[in-house]
């Protein structure tokens, strides 16, 4: 079926390539004329600067010519600047496009620059009759002028565009010509002149004077409004600054106590100057050498100005349509190539419809089970799931055939599924509500009991009657703590929180007078540490979970050691070791697993009550718990350790001492001994010396009399000031 859908679209896919590749074609070779387009501007860009120069040459060199000055700098740098613009001309001809009429042009040129050099050599050694030097610079000057019939690609005059730039090129080039022939009839001595000689100047001067007026004719008639606009525009310049040389001059006269003749309009000097008068007359009326060039040079730099302007035009439009051409390539290439693989795509698409959408069912209902169901099933069974969204997101298969039939009936079993678990959190919740309810109503009935307790033990002298006052105390106690379990279950903290630091003996003290063997624990080894108020309530439920496990499952007849150690990190490690029947592997690494991840509340919560609420206490406080067997040949160790964050003073933790804390399953008997001899050394290597013996008063009595830690201190205080001097057993101590 896939090899047959690929050859019907194959038709259309060939007439889109067909068509976008003569698409992409015109539009590469209209980006190719544009290019040849740009470089062409660029040669005579370079070829119209090397023409001004060129004659702006000759007009400067006619004076030190007929003086014979043949170090003259002005004459030098003007060559100079004429050299620097063959260099550049030369450069753009190796650019430009080598179309046959181009070569032709630029050959005509080649040849004209070869004469350049004896040219300047002969206009100092044989010097030329007449004003053939100033003619035979045309040679040079005219084939490059001529370049100009090639501009105008894209614009929409384009037939008149280089026709405009020639003629003004030509107009310039006979106000050249006006220059250094008028400037050659102003300086030349005439009386050395031969016979005739001068008569043929003064017809050349008159013949380019015309030629300048034919120019400019043809120029009006090829340039746009806008190139006429810019010639009067620079000729009005002119102007301006001719009557501001003229006033310049005649205040410099003036200063100087000369005489200053006002020269005549450029058209009235070169009507004097082509009637044939002398200098002498001519400069009585103010033609000189220096007025009639100066002049003359302003007209010659408007004309230059205008061309710059249309070549610099032209170079912009071409680089202009360049750049759109080059675009239009690359948008229509880029068209083309996404239309023809868009084509194969649909045709891949359709031929493997059906697989993709049998893979996406597939790779969705894996995803759905093994990942999306278990993860919403997880945030469900938290005691306190927050807000959740039970909206399922449907398969990604939206058709109507079977496939599609499939994916709905697969949502349908994930929206029950996920109905389920919600009702299930529903009821979880109602469940924790009871467990809350149940262990306020039981908190209160106790602590109205306890503060009744405490009443009569405030009143009570007789020794022995106080005794049976503090077990019934005792008992009150440790019906408070189960109470507390089922807030801990429900996900709540204790009502009355103890808020001041306590030291670390005083909250195992607390922990074992909540146990109901309490006189079988034994302390040892206790650091000197206090822990943070907030932490107080929660560490001594904590331990007194963990040691009235290590009494209930162990001989009434043992001893039920707690010891402690300081950490080099600031960190505590307790240790309570019991001697008791022991455990599996088996049920350490399950034990240990529930301990660093508390289950959700169900049926296997009352066999292991104790150790949830271990789990749930130590996850609020970052505490660490872990069992492990005893170093003896029986019994369970239990580990805990407290964070810096929970102990006053302590410093920042480490990765000190986490060998002890590894994978809570790795109960191999080697790690376990390595484990085992690392706490004993560990501890005989930080401990402290026991506190002493005697509680003093202490400010946490200020507390609630019903909080376990006030009512245990409370207790101590009364039991020794009922037998004073007496060595009465105390919880916790050994």
């Amino acid at each position: 079926m896939a090899q047959r859908l690929r050859a019907i679209v194959l038709i259309p896919v060939i007439v889109t390539l067909v068509l976008g590749g003569f698409r992409v074609k015109q539009a590469v070779d209209t980006y190719r004329e544009a290019d040849d387009a740009v470089r062409v501007a660029e040669l005579v860009q370079t070829a119209n600067k090397f023409a001004s120069d060129a004659i702006n040459e000759r007009d400067l060199s006619v004076v030190p010519l007929l003086q014979g000055d043949t170090d003259s700098s002005v004459v030098a740098n003007a060559r100079k600047i004429t050299d620097q613009d063959m260099a550049a001309f030369d450069e753009a001809v190796e650019r430009m496009p080598q179309s046959a009429r181009l070569l032709r042009r630029v050959a005509v040129v080649q040849s004209g620059e070869k004469q350049l050099a004896g040219l300047r050599e002969d206009a100092f050694t044989s010097r030329l009759p007449g004003v053939q030097t100033e003619e035979k610079y045309h040679l040079i000057q005219h084939p490059l002028m001529e370049l100009a019939n090639e501009l105008g690609f894209g614009s929409s005059n384009q037939a008149s565009f280089g026709r405009a730039l020639y003629a003004i090129s030509l107009t310039q080039a006979a106000e050249s010509l006006n220059r250094a022939i008028g400037t050659h009839l102003l300086a030349e001595d005439r009386s050395s002149l031969a016979e005739g000689e001068l008569q043929s100047q003064l017809a050349a001067f008159a013949s380019y004077g015309y030629l300048q007026e034919v120019a400019l004719q043809e120029f009006a008639g090829a340039a746009t409004d806008k190139d006429q606009a810019q010639l009067q525009k620079a000729l009005a310049a002119a102007r301006t600054e001719g009557q501001r040389q003229v006033t310049e001059a005649a205040a410099q006269a003036e200063a100087a106590g000369e005489t200053f003749v006002t020269p005549p309009s450029m058209t009235k000097m070169i009507s004097e100057i082509a009637s044939g008068k002398s200098a002498t007359e001519l400069a009585a009326q103010g033609i000189t050498t220096e007025s009639f060039f100066a002049a003359s040079t302003l007209a010659f730099d408007a004309y230059r100005d205008v061309e710059v302007y249309l070549t610099d035009t032209a170079l912009a439009n071409a680089e202009d349509i360049a750049d759109d051409a080059r675009r239009d390539a690359v948008v229509n290439s880029a068209v083309a190539l996404a239309a023809v693989l868009a084509a194969f795509l649909v045709a891949a698409a359709v031929a493997r419809s059906m697989s993709t959408r049998m893979r996406l069912l597939r790779s969705s209902a894996f995803q759905i089970s093994g990942q999306r169901l278990p993860a919403l099933l997880a945030q469900l069974s938290r005691s306190s799931p927050g807000r959740i969204d039970t909206r399922i997101e449907p398969i990604p298969v939206d058709t109507r055939d079977e496939i599609g039939e499939v994916a709905r009936a697969f949502d349908q079993v994930h929206r029950e599924a996920v109905r389920l678990a919600a009702e299930q959190a529903v009821l979880r919740g109602n469940i924790n509500a009871i467990f809350t309810n149940l262990s306020r109503r039981s908190q209160s009935l106790i602590e109205g009991q306890l503060t009744l307790i405490t009443d009569l033990e405030n009143n009570e002298a007789d020794p022995d009657q106080l005794e049976n006052l503090f077990r019934l105390d005792h008992l009150a106690t440790r019906m408070r703590r189960n109470g507390e379990n089922l807030l801990v279950l429900a996900g709540e903290e204790a009502h009355q929180p103890w808020v001041r630091p306590l030291p670390v003996v005083d909250v195992l003290r607390a922990a074992s007078s909540e146990v109901e063997q309490y006189e079988r624990i034994e302390l040892d080894g206790i650091p000197e540490a206090e822990i943070h108020g907030r932490a107080v309530s929660d560490l001594v439920h904590l331990l007194a979970e963990l040691l009235e496990n290590a009494t209930a499952f162990s001989s009434p007849q043992t001893r039920v050691r707690v010891t402690a150690a300081r950490l080099p990190d600031g960190r505590i490690m307790i240790e309570i070791h019991d001697k008791g029947i022991g455990l599996t592997t088996e049920d350490f690494a399950a034990l240990n697993h529930k301990l660093a991840n508390p289950p959700t509340v169900d049926a296997d919560i009352s066999r292991n009550m104790g150790l949830f609420v271990v789990g749930r206490l130590a996850d609020r406080h970052g505490i660490r718990v872990q069992l492990r067997p005893s170093r003896e040949q029986t019994g369970t160790t239990s580990l805990v350790m407290l964070p810096h964050t929970i102990i006053q003073g302590a410093a920042e933790t480490t990765a000190f001492g986490e060998a002890a804390f590894g994978d809570p399953t790795d109960f191999a008997a080697g790690s376990l001994d390595e484990a085992q001899q690392h706490f004993a050394a560990l501890a005989a290597a930080t401990a402290e010396p026991p506190t002493g013996a005697g509680f003093g008063r202490h400010e946490a009595w200020d507390q609630p009399a019903t909080d376990p830690m006030g009512r245990f201190l409370q207790r101590e205080e009364l039991r020794r000031h009922a037998e004073p001097g007496a060595q009465q057993q105390q919880p916790g101590r050994g």
